[in-house]
């Protein structure tokens, strides 16, 4: 195995870099999409429990304890109380695509070596290819040896560089998706606990008007 890599040439350091950064990103990031992580059952059950207006205030201090981005989510919906409908959903969708960023960390570094490993592995074919060719003007057809070098170059760089970018693009588009969703869950969450507060509001200021 390693006299193969070896046998790719130089184009394989750059390739074998591309792996070991595509490898570390999609294991950190395996760790860190995963929705219990996200979504933290504790949030979704304090929110859910909320029956009063005075329970606002036992959530928002439970989430400004907590630095993640379902916490920041949700004191996002808890500061537009007092907003419109459509002030409401646009602060949500502000403050969700900030949130965004977060659980996209890393994935541009995925999506970069995706594009350039195919590349990289496109020019060790070609480096390879001037082997062969320089290999024939010096020693003739008849000598196999420099011919079967730069060919073995080329195919192994074409090889790893595809590997790496196929590898790279699926975790890419997977955890592209599952952010996206992610966020969207995350978003519904903090739509429905406003409606719920403001239902609690208007609760409140009937029965002051009924008195």
């Amino acid at each position: 195995m390693w006299e193969t890599i070896l046998e790719g040439g130089i184009m394989m350091i750059p390739l074998g870099i591309c792996s070991v950064l595509a490898l570390a990103i999609v294991i950190e990031r395996l760790y860190s999409l995963r929705r219990s992580k996200i979504i933290k059952p504790e949030t979704t059950t304090i929110i859910s429990n909320i029956n009063s207006k005075d329970d606002v205030n036992v959530v928002r201090s439970f989430c400004e304890q907590n630095k993640d981005i379902f916490s920041s989510l949700v004191l996002a919906a808890l500061n537009t109380e007092n907003l419109e409908p459509v002030e409401i959903n646009q602060a949500i969708d502000d403050q969700g695509r900030q949130e965004l960023r977060r659980l996209e960390k890393g994935l541009v570094v995925l999506e970069t070596v995706a594009g350039v490993a195919p590349l990289l592995g496109l020019l060790g074919t070609v480096l390879g290819m001037i082997e062969v060719f320089d290999g024939i003007t010096l020693e003739g057809v008849a000598k196999t040896a420099p011919l079967s070098s730069g060919i073995s170059q080329a195919l192994i760089t074409t090889v790893a560089g595809l590997s790496v970018g196929i590898f790279s693009l699926i975790f890419y588009n997977t955890f592209t998706n599952k952010t996206e969703n992610l966020i969207l869950e995350l978003e519904k969450y903090s739509t429905n606990l406003v409606h719920k507060i403001k239902s609690f509001s208007e609760n409140f200021q009937t029965e002051d008007a009924g008195k």
